[in-house]
């Protein structure tokens, strides 16, 4: 049976990425950005409400560039990531302009989810097959299970230097651990360099590996109401600290006595770390028009 589904996309840190929103660098051929590839893939799949988490300050010109595309084909609600919406008695130096991280952006949006969703980041592409795939775990899932989708290692790179991946170890489709690595081609292997380690190691093609892609429930909105107080308490730095959903993802697991489901795709991802990246985007945007998997002007 079919649920409602939610779409979270996490949006707060595009003015600082992009150099502002009014420089999204379109990517389709009308001027589609990447979100709106997304919010396709996504209602496609079965997903039926969006909610952006964005900055307050980027409401009316987000609003006017991406949600007035989408507002009569899907349910779009927006939440604004807020350094001061934490709780009482916290305080944030006034110097900080970072967002908190992506886990109290999730806590931002807590009034806005009751239904089962899938998290995903504004500005990466992520393939048809990501979302079929999350939304029918999302519509066949119990109340406190979670999973994440997980791409081939290969599909995920870019020839323009090394990019940040969680390489994922898993035991009988569930996670084991995600060691967080920069990742790149050397001499046609894939080379992984954890961030805390100096050790480099080789992984093969399909090594699956993590992009954000989530599939959750209102439990961990529940957990996250609770945990993000032991954010605050164990941080060092609050001028950098950041509240990050992987490892509230995590830890809500196992308190609940879950391991998180691993979900592999084959479907190519495409981000735009590089300026260099943006042709690859686009060259595998048009490769997908032209197989007929969208339309040219892709909400005519």
């Amino acid at each position: 049976m079919k649920k409602d589904l939610t779409l979270l996309v996490l949006a707060a840190g595009m003015g600082s990425r992009f150099g502002g929103l009014k420089q999204i660098e379109p990517v389709g051929p009308n001027g589609e950005f990447i979100i709106d590839y997304s919010i396709k893939d996504a209602i496609i799949a079965g997903f039926n409400k969006v909610v952006f988490i964005i900055k307050e300050e980027n409401y009316e010109i987000f609003k006017e560039t991406i949600g007035k595309r989408i507002e009569d084909k899907i349910k779009v609600m927006y939440v604004f990531q807020k350094q001061s919406d934490i709780p009482e008695g916290i305080n944030i130096p006034e110097s900080r302009v970072k967002p908190l991280g992506t886990a109290q952006a999730l806590y931002a949006a807590r009034y806005a989810i009751h239904e089962n969703f899938a998290v995903i980041n504004a500005d990466d592409f992520y393939g048809r097959d990501g979302y079929m795939k999350a939304a029918e775990f999302l519509n066949n899932c119990d109340s406190d299970e979670y999973a994440m989708i997980a791409y081939e290692t290969g599909n995920t790179l870019t020839l323009n230097g090394a990019v940040k991946r969680g390489i994922v170890y898993e035991s009988d489709g569930y996670l084991d651990k995600i060691v967080e690595s920069s990742v790149e081609i050397v001499d046609g292997k894939i080379v992984a360099k954890p961030l805390d380690s100096e050790e480099e190691f080789t992984v093969p093609f399909e090594q699956p590996v993590s992009m954000n892609l989530f599939c959750l429930t209102p439990k961990i909105i529940e957990f996250l109401k609770r945990d993000i107080n032991n954010f605050f308490k164990n941080a060092k730095d609050l001028e950098k600290d950041e509240y990050l959903l992987p490892n509230a993802v995590f830890e809500s697991a196992k308190e609940n006595n879950k391991k998180i489901k691993v979900i592999k795709t084959n479907a190519k991802h495409y981000g735009i770390t590089y300026k260099e990246d943006l042709d690859s985007l686009k060259k595998g945007i048009v490769d997908s028009i032209e197989e007929g998997l969208y339309n040219n002007d892709l909400w005519g």
